[in-house]
């Protein structure tokens, strides 16, 4: 039975403190339109999403109306085109992802993503020429979002691609570089990619996931932020306790609007992602949580601690609330979405390094970094490299989403806009790592990976 503080609380945490439903995410399988005429195969690719996904954002609409729980966007994620496409009879895989842009717009979504491969072990022909198209259809495209995953605990890491995908960022920076490199910032490089991530831009539609999915991503650091003023100076203990409460009741909204989006789009539920996502609003910031634990700035000494205990107690909070939980599930450190994550960089506190060592304790990553425009492809990809180091090594998900700004130095401001906010572009290290990046191959499996 409700309570009526309990209606005011989660009231109170709309209206006052950013909970939102950050996504509600319509995976789509596009395994059904191959077709080796590249034409035949992309027309059925848009009517498929287009029927599929043709209530979604009005579902969202009166869902956020009816219930007063702001969905900030609504997204499309498809299986991965370079399986989609890779039976076609052509070389040029841009107009797939021009394709799932105009669906995309049709459908009025805010992201699609999809345009992605997984190369973990090596490239096959769709792959090839999927990696090739990334940079011009990021450039060409508004909406569309692309993923590459270029390891796994079970398969080591491929070399190649992490050479590979440096040049392709850098190549997408180039062709973006009147928008601030706005084209890497749709562009993830993955480890142990998930097949039911609901966000933006490393989602995608997995093969072994129904015809059509509902995935939803729940929010709400502002909230835990606020709870966590509650306890000022109390016992770690207690911080968890209070988390993990909080975590509970973010997650159960996220449960009740994904059961309900299901139903009204007649579409299997999925998963609710326990992720608490930032946003560059004051008041909504995940940094800002680690500091009211203690630290002066994020990034300071005992940052690693702190988020650690965050992202278990969320975890452990969110895991009762929600039938099937999924995605990437923790806390989300996006340097340009995070008000205290760009404060921290800013001072000099919050270093890559740093950023890099508290990856291993939370979600995805390296996320919305801003460099030097004139860092190397070979700098990139070695950043790649020890990103999926610690995700192949820890059984988890890491991601390194860079953004190299062409004529910006260290300390100059991006601006990116809306929720990808603003960035300060930060140093990486000047020693080279060109002769790491040109051995190739693959960095085998860790022995944990042999458990058949």
């Amino acid at each position: 039975m409700l309570s009526l503080s309990s209606i005011f609380d989660t009231i109170n945490m709309i209206d006052k403190q950013h909970l939102d439903i950050r996504t509600i995410t319509m995976g789509i399988s596009l395994l059904d339109c191959v077709s080796e005429d590249p034409k035949r195969c992309r027309d059925k690719i848009y009517d498929k999403i287009t029927r599929y996904a043709e209530n979604l954002v009005k579902t969202g609409e009166d869902i956020e109306s009816e219930f007063g729980i702001p969905i900030v966007n609504k997204r499309i994620s498809v299986t991965p085109m370079a399986l989609v496409a890779a039976g076609c009879a052509t070389e040029d895989f841009v107009p797939f992802a021009l394709t799932m842009d105009r669906a995309a717009k049709t459908c009025g979504v805010d992201f699609i993503g999809g345009f992605s491969a997984s190369v973990q072990k090596g490239f096959a022909r769709g792959d090839e020429l999927l990696l090739r198209a990334i940079p011009q259809a990021l450039a060409e495209t508004d909406f569309v979002c692309s993923s590459v995953n270029v390891g796994s605990t079970r398969a080591g890491i491929n070399m190649d691609a992490v050479a590979r995908m440096g040049r392709v960022i850098k190549d997408t920076a180039h062709l973006t570089r009147e928008r601030a490199g706005l084209g890497c910032a749709k562009l993830v490089v993955f480890c142990n990619a998930v097949e039911d991530n609901p966000f933006m831009a490393g989602a995608f539609h997995g093969v072994g996931e129904a015809d059509s999915v509902i995935n939803v991503g729940v929010s709400g650091p502002g909230v835990v932020y606020h709870a966590l003023q509650s306890v000022k100076g109390a016992p770690f203990d207690v911080v968890a306790e209070t988390v993990k409460k909080t975590a509970f009741q973010i997650t159960r909204m996220g449960q009740m609007v994904a059961a309900e989006a299901s139903r009204r789009l007649n579409t299997p539920f999925g998963i609710v992602d326990l992720s608490l996502a930032p946003t560059p609003a004051v008041g909504d910031s995940v940094a800002r949580i680690l500091e009211e634990m203690g630290l002066e700035v994020c990034g300071t000494h005992g940052t690693t601690a702190a988020l650690a205990l965050l992202n278990d107690a969320v975890k452990k909070g969110g895991v009762m609330a929600s039938s099937h939980v999924g995605g990437l599930s923790g806390a989300f450190i996006p340097v340009s979405e995070d008000e205290g994550m760009i404060a921290a960089a800013l001072s000099g506190t919050l270093t890559l390094d740093k950023l890099e060592a508290m990856t291993c304790v939370c979600s995805v990553g390296l996320d919305m970094i801003a460099v030097p425009g004139d860092t190397s492809a070979e700098t990139i990809s070695a950043i790649i490299a020890d990103e999926a180091a610690v995700g192949m090594v820890n059984s988890k998900t890491t991601a390194v989403r860079i953004i190299p700004v062409e004529g910006k130095n260290v300390g100059d401001m991006v601006e990116m806009g809306g929720l990808l906010g603003s960035a300060p572009v930060m140093p990486v290290h000047s020693a080279s790592s060109h002769a790491f990046i040109a051995r190739g191959g693959r960095i085998p499996a860790p022995m944990h990976s042999l458990k058949n």
